[in-house]
């Protein structure tokens, strides 16, 4: 039988990144209102202050803040009343002191006022007309119920980095200063071959040793969420010459071609073959120092500038070798955010495998206002292990294991 010469997941995503890092990724102009999510481009500097003028955040009066020290419900502040504030339009009068304006939320303040007091703190002497007294029972200090000029977004400053995920929050941000398009990366195309004689379609019912095909629609799923566009899915028997001319349609069109089984050292383990075969200079990395996930296989093809990676059959092993070494190309290439992780204490003592990194699923538990990551086990074959789980923790490759509260850093899903 012949061994796997195996990398680190390390050495494996340098592998990978030499390839890419010649490569110039290609990015489109795109308007706010053509994208779900996408990943900026270039950075974004704001071209004007957000707010463009001082606003109140409250219903209230404007006031010039130093004319209600000392004031409370027993012995209010009387100001008298210079105007009101109509929505959208800029107050043609100011305010000096003695003097307020009543403004509604987003109002803008009047010039001389500095300070806006919330409606509920005072009381009208007869109505809303001009020169009427106001009453005023609380202090206000410079600056309170309002926002000033650029509080928000201040102009010129580095607003979006290139690589932010465009989403919702981002949206309404570009929105409010007035851009409308800008430059999303192209997403990188991505094929999808799953492989094995015992696969039948999720709508069929299995006969025994037979088995639903699991990976095409969680390795599409993780693909799209991933920020790739998944342009073929295939489900091909472990036939050599089927999945070679699989490989060879699917080479010049995709960036990566992800293919799933046939990776391990079995009679009918055709990936590192095939992969040598349809392209140069071919396989790079055939096999990975990670549980689970060993039987992995990665190579490069020049002419197409295509990644052909050869993922094990089981699901959770195929789904986390994705999200470890694909996932991870993704945020490197895109020059995305390190992933969110949460800090907690593991469970229980968890057990490592020398030589090899363990990338353990775990599930969070909130115990007096701390995390605790709960190991979920369950071999690579079991597509529930990761149902059950919010997360992963990885044991380094020379560690023995963790013990009981230990501090580990969870990856969400």
């Amino acid at each position: 039988m012949k061994l796997l010469k195996v990398d680190t997941l390390e050495e494996a995503r340098e592998k990978i990144w030499d390839c890419y890092k010649k490569i110039k990724l290609k990015s489109h102009i795109k308007n706010i209102d053509e994208i779900g999510e996408a990943i900026l481009a270039e950075d974004i500097y704001a071209r004007e202050n957000v707010p463009a003028f001082r606003r109140s955040v409250v219903d209230g009066y404007a006031v010039y803040a130093a004319d209600t020290a000392g004031a409370q419900d027993a012995i209010p502040v009387f100001l008298k009343l210079q105007g009101i504030v109509e929505m959208g339009k800029a107050p043609e009068f100011k305010i000096k002191s003695g003097y307020c304006a009543y403004v509604p939320t987003g109002g803008m303040l009047p010039e001389g006022a500095n300070a806006v007091v919330m409606l509920e703190y005072t009381e009208s002497i007869g109505g809303l007309s001009k020169g009427v007294s106001i009453a005023i029972y609380e202090p206000a200090s410079i600056g309170t119920g309002m926002v000033d000029i650029g509080d928000d977004i201040k102009k010129d400053q580095l607003f979006l980095k290139k690589g932010t995920l465009i989403g919702p929050k981002e949206k309404a941000a570009l929105s409010a200063l007035g851009i409308y398009s800008f430059a999303v990366f192209t997403p990188l195309n991505l094929s999808i071959i799953s492989t094995g004689d015992e696969l039948v379609p999720p709508n069929a019912n299995p006969s025994y040793g037979e088995v639903r095909d699991i990976n095409t629609s969680a390795l599409k799923a993780l693909a799209i969420k991933r920020g790739f566009k998944v342009i073929s899915c295939k489900v091909l028997p472990d036939n050599e010459e089927k999945i070679e001319a699989a490989l060879r349609e699917a080479l010049p069109l995709s960036d990566i071609i992800a293919i799933s089984g046939g990776s391990s050292q079995g009679d009918k383990d055709y990936t590192a073959l095939l992969i040598d075969r349809v392209s140069r200079p071919g396989v790079f990395t055939h096999g990975l120092a990670l549980k689970p996930g060993k039987p992995s296989i990665f190579g490069w093809d020049e002419e197409s500038s295509a990644l052909l990676a050869g993922l094990p059959g089981h699901p959770v092993a195929a789904m986390m070798v994705f999200e470890l070494i694909l996932g991870n190309l993704c945020d490197k290439l895109f020059s995305k955010s390190s992933p969110f992780v949460i800090p907690a204490k593991i469970a229980t003592n968890v057990p490592g495998d020398p030589g090899r990194a363990v990338c353990q699923p775990v599930k969070l538990h909130l115990i007096n206002g701390a995390y605790e990551a709960e190991p979920v086990f369950g071999k690579s074959g079991l597509i529930s292990t990761l149902t059950k789980a919010d997360g992963y923790i990885m044991i380094g490759l020379n560690r023995e294991g963790l013990k009981k509260a230990e501090p580990v850093l969870v990856n969400l899903f």
